[in-house]
């Protein structure tokens, strides 16, 4: 995966991106043979990189770790309108992680995070369909009316989606909960879903994704993935 060159260096652990950008500058870096120039982006496993004649060796160590995200949060490492963001909570997890899709700032639940670029762009693309798993609490008029539409989708405003399995789990007047489980990550697909549907979302929470569920996992506090989790995973 092409990455800057400027973070490869300062994730094998060399010097901090900022140093990496002057050793860039100063000629110190080279990639297949060419001095490399600040700003050039690079693939670690398919180009030679070499910092003063040395080849550059990235730690083979990654983090994966699961987050329970709570409300209030977005889904990204730094937001230029000042939010909350999921980078504040998992400060302590060391390093720097990138999450595994999105949830939206009024969602909860699951959040997979890791510096494993190559596992994270597997899982989101649409091809390996990995299940995504919600509990979704709503309102409307036709709540069973609403949840065999949902059942019979397959197409969300004009784009082809996988059929969603959906499952009504309790019914509360005009309210209810519903198991829905999808295959993409397309924006706030779930909300779109039901909006399509006839029903207001009240609450959504990502319970599991794959092999990884939230369990018992407190709002705001993250985990390390176990070994069978991450070895799982790798198998979507």
């Amino acid at each position: 995966m092409m990455q800057r060159l400027q973070k490869l260096i300062a994730a094998a652990g060399l010097c901090s991106r900022r140093a990496a950008e002057k050793m860039i500058a100063d000629g110190r870096v080279t990639v297949n043979g060419q001095t490399a120039s600040v700003g050039m982006s690079a693939d670690p496993d398919a180009d030679q990189i070499l910092v003063d004649g040395q080849a550059l060796r990235l730690s083979e160590r990654r983090r994966y770790i699961v987050l329970n995200k709570p409300k209030g949060y977005v889904t990204t490492m730094r937001d230029e309108h000042g939010r909350p963001t999921v980078a504040e909570l998992t400060a302590g997890a060391g390093g720097r992680l990138y999450p595994v899709g999105r949830l939206d700032m009024d969602s909860e639940g699951l959040l997979i995070l890791t510096d494993d670029g190559r596992l994270a762009n597997e899982l989101t693309h649409p091809s390996h369909r990995v299940d995504k798993v919600y509990t979704v609490f709503v309102q409307g008029e036709d709540i069973h009316g609403a949840v065999a539409r949902l059942r019979a989708m397959e197409e969300l405003e004009g784009e082809p989606i996988c059929r969603p399995s959906v499952t009504l789990v309790e019914r509360r007047g005009s309210g209810a909960e519903m198991q829905v489980v999808i295959h993409e990550g397309k924006n706030r697909q779930v909300r779109r879903m039901c909006a399509a549907c006839g029903l207001h979302v009240r609450r959504l929470v990502r319970v599991a994704e794959g092999p990884v569920t939230l369990g018992s996992l407190p709002p705001g506090k993250w985990r390390p993935l176990t070994a069978d989790e991450i070895s799982a995973l790798k198998k979507v």
